[in-house]
């Protein structure tokens, strides 16, 4: 423990101590390299990650706008937790739906349609975990629909993300439409407030990083960069237009976490192929922030 220890204030040393040229020529020589790989896979990738061991920045086209398909959902639901935190929600509410309420997405919500009702837990924890649309456009009805998760995230300082419409949507992805979009750097901005800041009580925030280390949808995306002894709590997302995404929170086996938002649009390739461009990205990434 002493011996990592000192490893750990060494690197710090040499790292402080390099000069804001070198940071700068680092960060453009990883930018190369995600140049290339939009060149070798077509489509447009953007990608914002903080290391909140030494406050090091990786970014590529961070203030460009993408469709936040699925990744929304995490947002979604801190804004049902801080309503519980403020006493306006219950964990265990009953929330009804029948079949109509059922779209073509739904591995959860159609398992319960017997019982018409399931509560919010369940219905947070089917729409982080398996990305289950009813369950999210059920969560969305509690605020407000999309207005009103767009008003939440106004609260918490992100002028520039914005929910427009409900599922399936706003997984459109057109071009030029600013609907359902944000930007790499105001994701990473709102992520950074709720899942490392105080937007949410310390039991809220421990319950919704908890569903996202457990979510199931993305094995081949971020999770598939790193190290299998690292922890990762992520959410995913894809759409139109060839739109595949994925955010995260990463904890190395040593040190502190790390944030990696990363949105990829545009490309005809296929799925595998645009979740492995996820999967470089997300290895670069842990390699830049977690030298050996």
């Amino acid at each position: 423990m002493k011996s990592l220890l000192k490893l750990l204030t060494l690197f710090f040393i040499v790292f402080t101590a390099q000069s804001p040229a070198f940071a700068v020529d680092a960060n453009a020589a990883w930018q190369d390299d995600v140049a290339q790989l939009e060149t070798v896979y077509g489509g447009r990738i953007g990608v914002s990650a903080w290391n909140t061991n030494d406050g090091q920045q990786l970014q590529y086209r961070e203030n460009e706008r993408f469709a936040m398909c699925s990744t929304f959902k995490l947002l979604l639901v801190a804004n049902v937790l801080h309503r519980i935190d403020q006493k306006q929600e219950k964990l265990d509410r009953l929330i009804s739906y029948d079949k109509s309420d059922i779209l073509d997405y739904a591995p959860v919500t159609s398992q319960h349609l017997d019982k018409g009702a399931m509560t919010v837990a369940a219905l947070s924890k089917a729409t982080l975990q398996l990305s289950d649309n009813t369950a999210a456009n059920l969560l969305l009805n509690t605020l407000g629909g999309p207005q009103g998760l767009t008003s939440y995230l106004r609260t918490l300082g992100d002028d520039t993300t914005r929910l427009d419409r409900i599922e399936p949507n706003l997984n459109s992805n057109l071009a030029d439409d600013p609907r359902d979009t944000t930007t790499p750097e105001a994701m990473l901005f709102t992520l950074k407030t709720i899942l490392l800041g105080d937007a949410l009580s310390e039991s809220s925030k421990q319950r919704l990083i908890h569903w996202l280390i457990g979510n199931q949808t993305g094995d081949d995306k971020i999770r598939a960069g790193v190290p299998s002894t690292w922890l990762v709590g992520d959410k995913t997302g894809s759409g139109a237009n060839g739109a595949n995404n994925d955010v995260a929170i990463i904890w190395p086996d040593a040190g502190q976490p790390y944030l990696l938002v990363v949105y990829y649009s545009g490309s005809e390739r296929s799925k595998s192929e645009k979740n492995m461009v996820i999967e470089k990205i997300s290895q670069s990434v842990s390699k830049a922030f977690s030298p050996e």
